[in-house]
């Protein structure tokens, strides 16, 4: 919106033409999401709490999340309104990767708060059933995978990029839409899972949704893909202010979300985010480099996978409990001292993912 009007005024007055550059656009796109999360943090959490949209603590947890019933919850649709409006005011609207990345973000967002509404609102503690939840989830990744595939416009699009290699590129061919439903899905229900701690799965998602923004810039750049060797996607690189404004909707709910957290995203926040995370690597074709950069997530999922095999098989569980940041609580680790840690190993692997750029 805001830049088509600039590109309007840029024929009659040349400072307007600073609102083309992408870099620009981004800040401003982190910025005006960033502004939105902080005004309307606080009139959300109150219209939760008058609302009693409290969290639903499981009594087979660790005990000192028992103080954390009734926080109010459902804040995620915060975050995902303000990436929604500043990404509508700062990118261009003709592109069809703005669209998509939109529109998988609100389907994912959409289920979660289905999910949200049905445990918070009208009581029936399991929510969607797991066959529902699928159902609609297997509908928006398949379908947000199909249009990638009908609409690719270079054979770059529908290759599996292998990093740390210069030329490895394998074609998928159909197998495109099934890997690119995996990856959406399984990242959204990644940071779904990594969701318990107060502020544990936002910082690494705006970490990591910042470096899949630099990727996007890069790939839609036609030098400086062919600098670094990695594959030149047309129109890629408006993607950077979605991901701009998806670090600053991120932090401006932080604000709120840190320990100890006034507010909870639930699962409109973690599945829409998750999957944004999902579909923007597959658009810049960085699926394999998501896995490095958002290794916790990664740890997190098959902390389940394998606590439920486990049990399952052998009647024994491999984790005190499971996801993984529960094991390391009832082994006395305080929350701030999980959440900081995890970070820190989120630092240390979106590093690595970065050096992918260099290192072939």
């Amino acid at each position: 919106m805001l830049y088509e009007l600039a590109d309007y005024l840029s024929q009659h007055y040349s400072g307007f033409n600073l609102f083309q550059y992408l870099t620009m656009r981004a800040i401003l796109g982190a910025l005006s999401a960033l502004l939105i999360s902080l005004l309307l943090g606080p009139l959300m959490i109150s219209k939760l709490s008058h609302y009693q949209v409290g969290q639903f603590v499981r009594d087979d947890g660790p005990e000192s999340h028992l103080s954390k019933a009734g926080t109010p919850t459902m804040g995620g649709a915060l975050i995902l309104a303000a990436i929604v409006i500043a990404t509508l005011l700062w990118a261009d609207l003709s592109n069809r990767y703005v669209w998509i990345v939109l529109g998988v973000t609100i389907a994912f967002g959409a289920i979660g708060w289905a999910d949200d509404y049905k445990k918070l609102i009208q009581k029936q503690s399991q929510g969607l059933t797991a066959k529902q939840k699928y159902f609609w989830q297997t509908v928006a990744g398949l379908g947000a995978a199909a249009i990638l595939y009908y609409t690719h416009q270079v054979p770059a699009e529908l290759e599996l990029i292998v990093p740390f290699f210069k030329s490895v590129a394998i074609p998928m061919g159909l197998f495109y839409i099934v890997f690119t439903y995996f990856v959406i899905v399984g990242t959204s229900n990644a940071v779904n899972l990594t969701d318990g701690l107060d502020g544990l799965a936002i910082m690494p998602t705006v970490m990591v949704g910042g470096a899949l923004g630099l990727f996007a810039y890069l790939t839609g750049n036609v030098n400086f893909s062919s600098y670094l060797s990695i594959p030149y996607i047309p129109g890629a690189g408006e993607i950077i202010i979605f991901c701009g404004a998806l670090v600053g909707a991120g932090l401006g709910f932080l604000w709120f979300n840190t320990y100890p957290a006034q507010v909870f995203m639930g699962d409109v926040g973690a599945l829409g985010l998750g999957a944004a995370l999902g579909v923007v690597a597959v658009i810049t074709r960085q699926e394999l480099v998501l896995g490095i950069m958002g290794g916790v997530f990664v740890m997190e999922t098959v902390s389940v996978i394998l606590q439920v095999a486990s049990y399952k098989l052998t009647g024994r569980r491999i984790f005190r409990m499971a996801p993984l940041h529960h094991h390391f609580e009832l082994k006395g680790w305080p929350e701030p001292r999980v959440i900081v840690r995890f970070w820190i190993i989120t630092v240390i692997l979106v590093l690595i993912g970065l050096s992918t750029l260099k290192i072939r």
